[in-house]
């Protein structure tokens, strides 16, 4: 059992890791062949970010555990607004200054309800292609949006070009691509076969297992980001990382099960977990465009955020014991 929760620890420690190289390595190679560094940051920045959850959903849905990967996605998710940016809060309060940021905000909570409607009657491969249609047709509106933001000084589109990562050489970036791309599958594939043995040995559902712990450690990049973004007095982006990442999470990740393993949603996702999202998701669409005035997630409000998401842990926690 000890060597299952070292596997589970080290693969989610080498994912984030290997997921920073790919980054960095898939940006470096982009900006050598003279992509812009908004359409970097908005596109493989972006993406590159959800690919521990995108290959963790992937192998799980291929082994014939759609839970693990449904859960992982939902979680990831309701983890990215409760905890991430709750915490963040917690340490400076979030302002929404963007116009990009407000705009995105309606799209997330419409993909929510969207793919919570397509649940209720279990996920199709006719689901799957529409939420990578939906995928293409979320990105071509964010770059055409950007670049219309940017000529008039969005303060987002300013934030996400000084996050690309500098300039490096080809055949490093190339090393840095290979070594990320390695390390994702090797730590994805001891990650999942962890997570499974775990959950086979405690006796819960392997989506249980998705829903806490894969979720929150497919989520700590998205918390190192958003913290090192406030601190740098980058509020927009901190947000901004988490609704990008909730996008991706809904279309890119939680589109694998349809494709792969199509099928019933279990009922506890829809009578619980899905509701929690679109809970989390509401509120985050309240609060970023606020009442009278900007958007604003202040402290009290994070601590809201935080107490909800072990609020919640602690619901599921009390559910399998």
């Amino acid at each position: 059992m000890l060597i299952n929760y070292l596997a589970l620890a080290g693969g989610l420690v080498f994912l984030v890791f290997a997921a920073d190289w790919f980054v960095d390595g898939t940006s470096a190679i982009a900006r050598n062949f003279g992509v812009s560094p908004l359409l970097i940051g908005l596109t493989i920045v972006g993406l590159g970010t959800s690919a521990p959850e995108i290959l963790v959903s992937f192998l799980a849905s291929a082994q014939g555990n759609p839970g693990l990967a449904i859960g992982n996605a939902i979680g990831s998710n309701i983890a990215n607004m409760g905890l991430v940016l709750g915490a963040t809060a917690l340490i400076a309060p979030l302002a929404f200054h963007s116009g990009l940021l407000r705009r995105e905000l309606p799209i997330l909570l419409l993909i929510s309800i969207a793919c919570y409607v397509a649940a209720l009657n279990g996920l199709s491969v006719l689901d799957g292609i529409l939420m990578l249609l939906g995928l293409g047709l979320f990105l071509f509106w964010l770059i055409r949006t950007a670049m219309q933001e940017r000529k008039k000084g969005d303060v987002l589109t300013q934030e996400l070009e000084s996050e690309v990562p500098d300039a490096m050489s080809t055949k490093k970036a190339w090393i840095y691509f290979a070594i990320g791309l390695i390390g994702l599958l090797v730590s994805s594939k001891i990650l999942v076969w962890a997570a499974v043995n775990i959950a086979q040995s405690m006796g819960v559902s392997d989506l249980v297992i998705g829903l806490t712990i894969v979720a929150l450690g497919t989520s700590l990049p998205e918390l190192a980001a958003s913290i090192g973004s406030v601190l740098k007095g980058e509020d927009d982006l901190a947000v901004g990382n988490v609704i990008g990442s909730n996008v991706y999470n809904l279309l890119a990740v939680y589109s694998l099960p349809a494709l792969i393993a199509p099928g019933a949603v279990d009922a506890t996702v829809i009578s619980r977990d899905f509701p929690v999202l679109l809970a989390f998701t509401f509120s985050l669409f309240i609060l970023g465009l606020g009442y009278s005035k900007a958007g604003r997630i202040n402290r009290w409000e994070g601590g809201v955020l935080v107490s909800a998401y072990l609020a919640y842990q602690w619901v599921i926690y009390q559910s399998v014991m």
